[in-house]
């Protein structure tokens, strides 16, 4: 038995779904316990699984500690597969200050936010606790947390499993996509600039975007306000996709698509992107920002266009460029999705948790 922690798991949205669903493929039917929020609704997981609803909205971080303290004394291994400062906290807690033994708690963390003050207390907690194991899917991200004294480190590669296969014939465009929920560091104000310039112009272009308009209140305040300017422009191509989206469903917004993906380069520059792997899997060209890690992705392969800023003329610009040669684009996309699928093979992850792990010491290996 494995067990995954992913407290803010309630649905298909997001990295969240993605990453577990590849996890528990990898796994191919032994056993897994999802311990996940409450009211989640998780369609499409693999035999094998069990999932646990048991985090509280707002409650995650009272009830971790009590939660790694159980699971401590269960003996079994256990993949914390978004984990934050606060689950190294938590686990110091459930462990009452005394080392938690190797090979039982494994770390996945997905990125590294400086804060004032942080850095001394992972210094500390890797002291206190040198037998946990730190994963993450960049050396940089990684080598951070090696740079805090966790001895114990690896870089696995961000686990994707198999989507269903990006079609080998030509597929014409058919529109300009943003895909996931949207979200301000991921660039939604910078798209909806994008669509008010495609009104101005009259590219005419179909777009499409995922939102819950009958329930705007769950989004940022900016993010609304950038959800009431695509509804005021009245544009006649636009279609507004359910957020979320059933995991065919989503797979099949890509086909055809133009992912634009105007992220934050300060927020996403080693950042591993979920809809970036999504949309090459699916052959979809991606418009991404200049330093960011979805950047070095598109221009390894050629999988679409990369802006140095994400104003409405530089985004269109790169629309039009993708559109212009998008059979050649969408090539590129195809044989990144098939690169990645085979670089990033879920089971890595699984490997590392289910069997010894990396010793103290041991080399990190390669992403």
């Amino acid at each position: 038995m494995i067990h995954v922690v992913e407290q803010l798991l309630k649905d298909q949205r997001g990295h969240c779904y993605s990453f577990n669903l590849s996890l528990c493929r990898a796994a191919g039917g032994a056993p897994i316990r999802l311990w996940v929020a409450r009211g989640a609704s998780l369609p499409g997981l693999p035999p094998g699984v069990e999932v646990v609803r048991h985090f509280f909205r707002g409650l995650g971080r009272i009830q971790a500690p009590f939660l790694y303290r159980r699971l401590l004394a269960s003996g079994q291994r256990v993949l914390v597969s978004t984990a934050e400062r606060t689950d190294l906290i938590a686990l110091d807690l459930a462990s009452g200050g005394r080392p938690i033994p190797p090979d039982r708690f494994f770390l996945y963390f997905h990125w590294f936010t400086d804060r004032p003050g942080k850095r001394k207390a992972l210094e500390r907690l890797a002291r206190r606790q040198p037998g946990l194991t730190i994963l993450g899917p960049t050396e940089t991200v990684v080598g951070i947390y090696r740079g805090f004294g966790f001895p114990r480190t690896a870089v696995v590669p961000y686990p994707i499993s198999a989507a269903p296969a990006a079609p080998e014939g030509p597929v014409p465009f058919r529109r300009v996509l943003f895909a996931g929920s949207p979200r301000s560091d991921k660039g939604f104000g910078a798209f909806a600039g994008l669509v008010e310039e495609m009104a101005r112009t009259g590219a005419g272009l179909p777009v499409a975007f995922q939102a819950d308009l009958a329930d705007t209140g769950r989004y940022r305040t900016d993010v609304r306000g950038d959800l009431e300017r695509i509804r005021a422009l009245g544009y006649p191509s636009l279609e507004v996709l359910p957020d979320p989206l059933p995991a065919d469903q989503y797979a099949g917004t890509f086909r055809g698509g133009i992912c634009v993906q105007p992220y934050q380069a300060m927020k996403f520059v080693d950042r591993v992107s979920g809809v970036t792997l999504d949309a090459l899997l699916a052959g979809c060209p991606v418009v991404a920002v200049e330093g960011t890690w979805s950047a070095r992705v598109v221009e390894r392969f050629g999988a679409g266009r990369v802006v140095a800023d994400t104003s409405p003329g530089a985004l269109l610009a790169a629309v039009h460029a993708i559109e212009a040669g998008y059979a050649a684009h969408a090539e590129g996309a195809r044989r990144g999705g098939r690169a990645m699928l085979e670089e990033n093979d879920a089971r890595a992850l699984y490997d590392v948790v289910a069997g010894a792990g990396p010793g103290e010491g041991a080399p990190t290996s390669s992403a």
